[in-house]
């Protein structure tokens, strides 16, 4: 069994392939790693470019787009590795970029997973929105990362330096021990694309697992490769496993009071989309919130399995206030102005 494979999970991204796997090759050079990518169906020239240019590479043919969740699970079941790095096609990497992460998981056993620094490439002084450096989550399920609230990301000024506790690990570039995300159960393919990479850390979270994110390690990340930012399927899906996502994992005591709000601020939401003639962004959202409803009861086994794993009720990288709160009305724009002293605790939590 190999010490590392590289996975990458491809869907009509042979842009990305020309562009960065010559770039990842060259910067993987490590006899104990092995570079896959995984072939999610792709309707584009992709597989033939893999044939024609790459024929050293394994590659691995799914019979149907999966998605992102469903489609790392099939693909991670034909790979035997003791660490998975699950890699976006649209990342480019740099220089020792993986063996600060693989050395990460080597000395700390309690690290099931751990991310580098996401950096925008585009605009390469500046982080990323998908990852920047470490991602949290607020009380009501609203995710957030050091270095990008919502749709405002910081300038990257060096700062960490230190690996840092994290709520959840990005995954556009992640690296898991194998066998914990398979004991964990993987993604949850129902997800499709979009949190289920938030649902499978706070799971592991709530195993007693810790997740951190490795300032040593950068990529940059060009993001939105396969649904751009703006666009009604990726609403839905955000809205619609944003409340999956908090039905499966929180403790029983702060369900009912926390899923009311999420849904009154979705309908606030929406009426934002109303109100901005953003019409297909409003059909998402009530087809989230449907879909929410009539799939809830079928999730209830879920929950009820994932239950009895809950170690806690809140984790210290969980943010105990609303950051749609500080954020829209306090314009709190950037990480450090987050209030209950959350960022300096969040400084504290260095990795040793």
């Amino acid at each position: 069994m190999i010490k590392t494979a590289v996975v990458i999970l491809n869907w009509n991204g042979k842009e990305f392939l020309e562009k960065f796997l010559p770039v990842l090759i060259e910067h993987t050079q490590d006899p104990a790693t092995e570079i896959i990518v995984a072939d999610n169906d792709s309707s584009d020239d992709s597989v033939a470019f893999l044939e024609a240019h790459y024929t050293d590479l394994r590659l691995v043919r799914l019979e149907r787009n999966h998605g992102f969740a469903g489609g790392y699970n099939e693909a991670l079941r034909k790979v035997e590795a003791e660490y998975y790095m699950l890699l976006n096609s649209d990342i480019e990497v740099t220089g020792n970029w993986l063996r600060p992460l693989v050395d990460h998981l080597d000395r700390h056993t309690e690290v099931a997973a751990c991310s580098p620094i996401l950096l925008d490439q585009q605009q390469r002084d500046k982080f990323e929105y998908a990852g920047a450096a470490g991602g949290y989550i607020d009380r009501y399920g609203y995710t957030f990362c050091r270095g990008r609230i919502f749709h405002t990301t910081e300038r990257f000024s060096g700062e960490p330096t230190e690996p840092l506790e994290v709520f959840w690990t990005t995954g556009a570039c992640m690296l898991v021990r194998s066998a914990i995300f398979r004991e964990a159960g993987g993604f949850d393919a129902h997800f499709f694309a979009h949190m289920e990479e938030v649902d499978l850390c706070w799971r592991l979270r709530n195993r007693g697992h810790k997740l951190s994110v490795v300032p040593a390690s950068r990529v940059y990340h060009v993001g939105g490769g396969t649904l751009p930012k703006s666009n009604p399927f990726k609403t839905y899906l955000n809205f619609r496993n944003n409340l999956f996502l908090l039905y499966k994992n929180l403790p029983e005591k702060e369900l009912k009071s926390t899923i009311r709000t999420r849904m009154l601020l979705d309908g606030i939401s929406a009426l934002q989309f109303l109100l901005t003639f953003k019409f297909g962004d409003l059909k998402a959202v009530c087809r989230a919130h449907r879909d929410f409803r009539k799939n809830k009861g079928a999730y209830r086994e879920t929950r009820e399995r994932y239950s009895s794993a809950i170690k806690k009720t809140s984790h210290p990288e969980m943010y105990n206030r609303s950051v749609v709160f500080d954020y829209f009305l306090a314009g709190r724009k950037q990480f450090n102005q987050l209030r209950d002293q959350f960022e300096q605790r969040m400084n504290q939590r260095v990795v040793t």
